[in-house]
């Protein structure tokens, strides 16, 4: 059945990434991608060291190629080693680094905030660390630490959330962490963004959008704004003429009143 084949080849996948993941943890692996082509099956390797995964002369390649040919039953498997541009945005090898900070003694509140300001830095949206396990005595706990925004449901934290697992072996027993990191650039769906508004001028009974004006329209609506400033210049100058002139004239009045009243006196 078409079901059962889907099975199989996820569990395949599962197992070789399972295999890839212990072969190649000091080099920083970062996750693998397969690929059936006509010549054969692609797996392509992203590791933050590739050198470490090529190893000396090709020897480390070659030994991964034969084991995914003969136990996991690849048809001639090619292995293509591609390094991780940012490893501060790739959660497994964040998950590994972990791991090493807390075998070699720190404290994983320390170790789970000086992450996520890496990890922040790095331009992510938004990261979740959770530890699980003997943390703080003989009973298991759980630590989660968040910053930014992250998806926790629907398709948005299927499709943009990446994650990942790691485990380390300390003295009370078994630690296991998981990274959420929402990577820089992804559009949400809920995302609405508001446009502003197109101006619209009146032409012959039409309406034309700004963006359709040509330029030489353009030019004659800047000639009319120019009009329009020299019109209201002359018209603040008028003013403070008018305003001289009565100022004028009532000073004049007054002058007429006073000498009638000393007229008026002397007689």
């Amino acid at each position: 059945m078409i079901e059962k084949d889907f099975v199989t080849e996820g569990l395949k996948r599962t197992r070789i990434d399972e295999y890839l993941e212990d072969e190649l943890e000091r080099a920083g692996y970062g996750g693998m991608d397969v690929q059936i082509t006509p010549l054969g099956t692609m797996v392509v390797v992203f590791a933050e060291r590739p050198g470490m995964v090529i190893g000396r002369g090709g020897k480390n390649v070659r030994a991964i190629t034969n084991t995914l040919k003969n136990d996991f039953g690849l048809d001639n498997p090619q292995i293509e080693v591609k390094q991780v541009d940012v490893p501060e945005l790739n959660p497994k090898i964040m998950a590994y680094k972990i791991a090493n900070m807390l075998q070699r003694g720190m404290h994983f509140r320390r170790v789970a905030y000086s992450t996520i300001r890496r990890i922040m830095g790095a331009g992510a949206q938004g990261v979740e660390i959770t530890i699980s396990g003997k943390i703080r005595g003989s009973r298991s706990a759980v630590a989660k630490f968040v910053e930014g925004y992250i998806k926790k449901c629907g398709e948005p934290s299927i499709k943009h959330v990446q994650k990942g697992f790691a485990t380390v072996q300390l003295k009370p027993g078994v630690l296991g962490i998981y990274v959420k990191i929402m990577p820089p650039g992804v559009v949400l769906p809920d995302n609405v963004e508001i446009l502003p508004p197109k101006m619209e001028i009146v032409q012959d009974n039409e309406v034309v959008e700004a963006e359709e004006i040509d330029s030489s329209e353009e030019d004659v609506i800047v000639e009319e704004d120019s009009n329009v400033e020299e019109l209201e210049v002359l018209e603040d100058d008028v003013e403070e003429i008018v305003l001289e002139e009565i100022e004028e004239i009532e000073s004049d009045v007054l002058e007429e009143i006073e000498s009638d009243e000393s007229k008026d006196e002397d007689n």
